[in-house]
């Protein structure tokens, strides 16, 4: 996987530091993250967009695009590019996902799912700590 290939070429050290160092917070996150997190900004960056926004941006890939921007500019927040290219192209995928499925379940599992496995391989960092 060209994650767990880029955090051991790139930053070797933190290739899956969180499990080896510290498993308890790496487990809350593995449950938390997902319920805590990735549903409530599924619901906003996928089901509320979708609805809103339909009419503007129409159901297809404008409104895939339209979603992920949106998606991506949020993490703004952590301050670093790295944050708002991997969550713009994974809002891509999560969006797409959403509009095809039209179930925020699916589109939660599958974000919650490649959220936990960034975590795991290192690159949590990126989108744990703020600006």
């Amino acid at each position: 996987m060209a994650a767990i290939a880029g955090v051991a070429v790139f930053m070797p050290d933190d290739l899956f530091v969180l499990p080896r160092t510290e498993p308890a917070l790496w487990a809350m996150i593995a449950i938390g993250y997902p319920v805590l997190s990735v549903y409530p900004q599924g619901l906003i960056f996928r089901a509320f967009l979708f609805h809103r926004y339909g009419p503007v941006f129409g159901t297809g890939v404008g409104m895939i695009v339209a979603s992920a921007a949106a998606f991506g500019f949020a993490h703004i927040i952590f301050g670093n590019l790295f944050a708002i290219l991997a969550t713009t192209a994974g809002g891509l995928l999560f969006s797409w996902r959403y509009a095809r499925s039209r179930s925020l379940l699916v589109a939660s599992i599958e974000h919650g799912l490649y959220g936990v496995l960034l975590f795991t391989v290192g690159l949590g960092t990126f989108v744990y700590h703020g600006a």
